[in-house]
């Protein structure tokens, strides 16, 4: 099975995922510089939504570049993955719309967890799915990248239920992980550059 068709579908949920997101950013009412201030938490909530959707686009990517050998598994593994990330737009705009209330960014970091387990499943399941796939298993090693953020995102779900500066605290832990993923896996890339092309 070829993993063209994954890649497709892949490419379309997440560009519909950004486009659910920027239509949730409405017009201000009034003509003022204050009426548009006044949108900040929805826009700040949008930029860290886009650029976490962007994030995984960019991996995936990547990621589909190691494949050799996609199995049913590899594609229910695929769609676990698009089904957390379909959740951002609405995550996003509940926590702009509360400007980033304590429920609100306990429900973010839940998904963002998630989307990270998902993701780590199904690297899982490609390198099971062969020794076709042996090209990402050579890259992922300890993955302590992948690890840095799963526990950043417990962080960030769990710090706001300690109060006010906890909400704080799960959006420095948010963007701390979208600043760690902002390169395309390197670890991928060096592989890829090392390996022969047929």
């Amino acid at each position: 099975m070829t993993k063209s068709r994954m890649e497709a579908f892949s490419d379309g949920v997440l560009a519909i995922i950004i486009t659910i997101m920027v239509l949730e950013l409405h017009v201000p009412e009034g003509h003022g510089w204050s009426e548009l201030g006044a949108l900040w938490p929805k826009v700040a909530a949008y930029v860290i939504s886009f650029v976490y959707v962007g994030i995984y686009w960019n991996n995936h990517h990547h990621l589909m570049h190691t494949v050799r050998r996609v199995t049913g598994g590899i594609l229910w593994a695929n769609l676990h993955l698009l089904f957390w990330l379909s959740l951002f737009p609405f995550v996003s705009g509940w926590a702009g719309e509360s400007h980033f209330a304590r429920e609100p960014m306990t429900a973010y970091g839940v998904v963002a967890l998630m989307a990270a387990l998902a993701y780590t499943i199904l690297v899982r399941t490609i390198i099971g799915a062969g020794e076709q796939n042996h090209l990402l298993a050579d890259a992922i090693g300890t993955d302590a990248k992948g690890n840095f953020s799963l526990v950043a995102y417990v962080v960030a779900i769990m710090a706001p239920l300690l109060g006010a500066w906890g909400v704080w605290a799960s959006g420095v832990a948010l963007v701390a992980v979208a600043l760690v993923w902002l390169i395309p896996d390197r670890r991928i890339e060096r592989v890829l550059d090392a390996t022969p092309h047929p």
